[in-house]
């Protein structure tokens, strides 16, 4: 089975951060997901209050729990800067030094960019134009620094109306286009079983460019054996392909205890 990395910012939101490292560790889940690096997400809903390095660097050592990735800007780009606007190219390149400073702490040398919401008044070829432009400069300073980008595509008709990068086509060929080794995709099957289906069919034709998944139960984004997607299946087919990566449990559970919740997610999968 691929390992199994678990998102901090949607599970044990009612516990500190350290508190949520050590909660996975029991839950035999190893490796953990952040996003950003300057605001915590909790039961109350996001913060402007940045992640503290240090201890999590600590809570993280102590646990023996890995950080696989963080997140770099917002999917909107209101957070961060959007790939969409010119102006924006250089707040997102500085912003993408700024983090990997801040993940390197954690062991962590990838980051997940988002396209941002699509501009009202620009045609689609020139913000797609931007799109290709910052990320080739935001992949060659990665390559430089020894680390990686994941382009994430989203859901348009659930969770992130508005998104200009719907399309895991579209978001591939993009990923093949820029042809840097530090500029993957990143395949979240949730998202894309919304968008599109046919999430094997997919897999199988692109995996080359893919560095990362995410799982979530569709509908509703909660345990992954609450969902029409048969992710025992998909990880078996993942084995086969020989992919060594991780797939992301983005979740948000439906069970009060998320302890349980994450160790019944595993073990559906196992």
């Amino acid at each position: 089975m691929p390992r199994l990395d678990v998102c901090l910012e949607t599970v044990f939101t009612d516990r500190c951060y350290a508190e949520r490292i050590r909660a996975a560790a029991r839950c035999q889940v190893r490796t953990v997901e952040f996003w950003f690096t300057d605001m915590t997400f909790d039961d109350d809903g996001p913060k402007a209050v940045p992640k503290d390095a240090a201890e999590l660097a600590l809570a993280l050592k102590e646990a023996a729990v890995g950080v696989s990735n963080m997140v770099l800007n917002a999917p909107e780009g209101a957070h961060g800067g959007s790939l969409l606007d010119p102006q924006d190219r250089r707040k997102v390149v500085d912003r993408l030094h700024d983090s990997l400073r801040f993940a390197e702490k954690l062991d962590c040398r990838r980051l997940i960019v988002c396209a941002g919401n699509a501009l009202d008044g620009v045609s689609i070829s020139a913000q797609r134009d931007s799109m290709l432009a910052t990320l080739a400069e935001a992949a060659e300073a990665a390559e430089a620094e020894g680390a990686e980008l994941l382009l994430e595509p989203l859901n348009t008709k659930v969770d992130h109306p508005g998104y200009f990068l719907d399309s895991a086509d579209e978001a591939a060929a993009v990923v093949r286009s820029i042809g840097s080794p530090a500029l993957r995709l990143l395949f979240d099957l949730y998202h894309m079983q919304i968008m599109r289906g046919d999430l094997l069919g997919f897999i199988e034709a692109n995996l080359d460019a893919i560095g990362h998944f995410h799982a979530a139960g569709v509908p509703g984004r909660h345990e992954l054996f609450l969902s029409e997607v048969d992710y025992r299946f998909i990880l078996r087919r993942l084995d086969e392909l020989g992919y060594k990566g991780f797939v992301g449990l983005e979740y948000y559970p439906s069970m009060p205890d998320h302890e349980q919740s994450l160790r019944e997610v595993v073990r559906h999968l196992s």
